[in-house]
């Protein structure tokens, strides 16, 4: 089938594109770019996007896709049907399932789950046997099988002397270590600690116990040369330790996520569920300096930490309740609102963040815009405006702090292995 993308708005910073063009995609390829003519345009599906921008397609390099072993709450599918829905063509899923992707088997299972999906999946396995911190995972055989990084996600990989086997291990195959950066000795609270946490009686979580361990991991990445890469960065000081890291040339990354760089603990006060995650949000001046690391690049891309969980599980007293809440179908909206809207960052910048970074980070090849590639986008509408409505999200979990919130920016279609998500369905092109 053949399809044209008609007076699209092409940006893509790494090749230099800024052009409004015609596109012409035959069976998934891009077989035009400008120049076509009177009879391409009658023989081919025509998507009138003026005003709307292309780019290559987005990458979420931190979303919990919960399969195997809570599929109530999410699955291969229905997550990759949010990723979709919310412009993304590319997950990175993380290994905290049920069993934990510490097995070969496990990483071929997802990805057999994954590929006739217009998204594409790559798993992030587990660094330690069973998340446990304590013995090094099959990595090679992981590696073998799929895995484009290892994590403890969910904690952080409690023996230093474990995190510099891995770190040594991964550089034979050129993977990140992905942090998830809090000392567990500081951790038995629900929130951030602060005036708030004490104004309101629930135990806190202080923001050093962030900082202990990134602080850390930054010095095994300069010990051993391996790759670190920093989970949902949240804490101002965080910030600062990667910054100096990245100036004195330490293989380091680091994410933030849209809620660390959008909402504060003050939203507590309410006691509602949805504000609970970890890293749990934080103060003025975290959310601040979260923004200004996005834009002189300290912070490297972009991730929603995508976290379902079934309804009843957020439905109970907040001590109780899971941390986590779904961001796919948010994550570009948010973006656009709170930074590109605000002059925090240009679509370009967003672009870099969020579809070249992550790609980089993990070694995964860049989609490229030009004549004879797989056609890889993401079109979306930066000015849009819409109202969320969680009962329409394609994730099976509607835990999300941003519903019935005014948003502007919004994803129209995105496009890949020659499958389109378009109208709020699967087109096959």
């Amino acid at each position: 089938m053949k399809i044209i993308l008609k007076q699209v708005l092409i940006l893509n910073p790494e090749q230099k594109l800024d052009q409004k063009s015609d596109i012409l995609i035959n069976n998934g390829i891009i077989e035009k770019i400008d120049g076509l003519k009177e009879e391409d345009f009658k023989s081919s599906k025509v998507f009138d996007l003026e005003n709307k921008i292309c780019s290559p397609g987005f990458f979420d390099m931190h979303v919990h896709l919960r399969e195997p072993g809570r599929e109530d709450e999410e699955t291969v599918e229905t997550g990759s049907n949010a990723a979709a829905a919310g412009g993304f063509t590319g997950v990175a899923c993380m290994p905290n399932t049920e069993p934990t992707i510490d097995s070969a088997e496990i990483v071929r299972f997802i990805k057999e789950k994954a590929k006739d999906h217009l998204v594409d999946v790559y798993p992030v396995a587990a660094a330690t046997l069973a998340r446990k911190g304590e013995t090094l995972s099959p990595m090679y055989e992981l590696f073998e099988a799929g895995a484009v990084a290892f994590s403890d996600d969910g904690v952080a990989i409690k023996n230093a002397g474990v995190l510099r086997n891995a770190l040594e291990y991964s550089i034979n195959f050129g993977t990140p270590i992905i942090e998830h950066c809090e000392d567990e000795s500081m951790t038995d609270g629900v929130m951030n600690e602060g005036l708030i946490s004490t104004t309101l009686g629930l135990p806190g979580i202080p923001k050093v116990a962030e900082d202990l361990i990134v602080m850390r991991d930054i010095m095994l990445a300069e010990f051993t040369g391996g790759k670190v890469h920093i989970a949902h960065i949240s804490s101002k000081k965080s910030v600062e330790l990667v910054r100096q890291a990245k100036k004195n040339k330490i293989n380091v990354t680091a994410e933030v996520t849209p809620h660390h760089f959008t909402l504060t603990d003050d939203l507590l006060k309410t006691y509602d569920t949805n504000y609970k995650m970890n890293p749990p949000l934080r103060a003025r001046a975290d959310v601040e300096a979260m923004i200004e690391g996005l834009k002189d690049g300290t912070i490297d891309c972009i991730a929603s930490d995508h976290a379902p969980h079934a309804i009843e599980e957020k439905e109970t007293e907040f001590i109780f309740a899971p941390n986590g809440i779904i961001g796919l179908e948010t994550q570009l909206s948010l973006v656009m609102s709170e930074l590109v809207h605000k002059k925090h960052l240009t679509i370009s910048q967003v672009i870099e963040k969020m579809a070249m970074n992550p790609r980089k980070i993990l070694n995964i090849p860049i989609p490229q815009i030009k004549i004879g590639e797989v056609a890889n986008l993401t079109i979306f509408d930066s000015d849009q405006i819409w109202t969320v409505d969680i009962n329409k999200f394609k994730s099976k979990a509607k835990n999300s702090p941003f519903d019935k919130r005014l948003m502007t920016g919004k994803s129209i279609a995105v496009i890949n292995k020659g499958k389109m998500f378009f109208e709020d369905k699967f087109i096959s092109i």
